[in-house]
């Protein structure tokens, strides 16, 4: 049995899977998130609840936070906004903190640099893979810091994902997901527009997904959404606010390092309708019915 505590802040759609996968591997979890029902449901899980994310810092070995933004990290952890009794309150000196937030590049560096003042030390270390790779256990990692503090928590990190690459230093993790999501953003939008063109071709959707995934044109988007997307099944495994937020962190980045970025600044006003439409809420993969709204027809299957 593990000798780790491990803190968990965040437990939404990803955290809350990830955290119940180290409860599994029998590792002791203390979690805490802004409303009581996650907390609730990992302590029937087997896991302790913690009040604050400074209790569960002072708990704890190592934290892990998965939150939706930059003002929420820096809230948390240095208590920046509303949240009282911050991360940096609880840490002692030796305290890995491990940040699966998808952030500006420099929040991430200026947290750590906080952290590091006070004993700790922060690794930024963004997931991939969906709900799906949540709860299998099966998430790529992207990790920016020290190396060193990467490896003594590689046990725990080893719970949660199937590929875990060390990027390089504090904030080479948060570019390596903005990299993923321009990659990602591509997938979904690509793959939308073919399927509102075979639907307005009158081509059978179901033999297009099936053809076309075992070319050229195969990707996790064809083989883990479409079928999905072609029953207007949007049920989210990844809100596309949170896309949105992601490809406005890349977008920002782009014009700060001068890289142009044409395609994601596409898919940026994509998903930012789907915002503006109240479809926030939705996967990811519902950036197809801004398509299917400017085509003026629904793409799907007949019943």
């Amino acid at each position: 049995m593990p000798s780790k505590t491990v803190g968990f802040i965040g437990l939404g759609i990803m955290g809350l899977p990830m955290a119940k996968n180290l409860v599994d591997a029998e590792y002791s979890v203390v979690g805490h998130n802004r409303s009581d029902e996650p907390i609730e449901e990992l302590v029937e899980y087997g896991g302790d609840g913690g009040d604050s994310p400074a209790d569960v810092a002072e708990r704890s070995d190592v934290v892990l936070l998965c939150l939706p933004d930059s003002p929420d990290v820096e809230n948390v952890i240095l208590g920046e906004g509303e949240e009282g009794d911050p991360v940096i309150d609880g840490v002692s000196e030796g305290t890995t903190v491990i940040d699966h937030s998808t952030i500006s590049p420099t929040v991430t560096e200026a947290v750590a640099e906080r952290l590091a003042d006070a004993g700790a030390t922060l690794l930024d270390a963004p997931i991939s893979g969906g709900e799906e790779g949540a709860i299998e256990g099966t998430l790529s990692i992207m990790v920016g810091g020290d190396e060193g503090a990467l490896e003594e928590q590689m046990d725990v990190l080893d719970v949660l994902g199937e590929t875990i690459t060390h990027c390089g230093p504090s904030g080479a993790g948060q570019t390596t997901k903005a990299c993923n999501q321009i990659v990602v953003a591509a997938q979904m939008v690509g793959v939308s527009e073919a399927l509102v063109f075979a639907h307005n071709a009158g081509a059978d959707l179901e033999a297009v997904v099936d053809a076309i995934s075992g070319g050229a044109a195969g990707c996790w988007t064809l083989d883990n959404r479409a079928p999905n997307m072609i029953q207007g099944d949007f049920d989210p495994g990844f809100f596309a606010e949170y896309q949105y937020k992601d490809l406005r962190i890349a977008t920002d980045a782009g014009e700060a390092f001068g890289s142009p970025m044409p395609q994601t600044a596409l898919a940026h006003e994509l998903y930012k309708t789907m915002v503006q439409n109240e479809m926030g809420r939705d996967d990811n993969s519902g950036v197809m019915q801004v398509l299917e709204m400017m085509a003026g027809d629904e793409a799907r299957v007949d019943e």
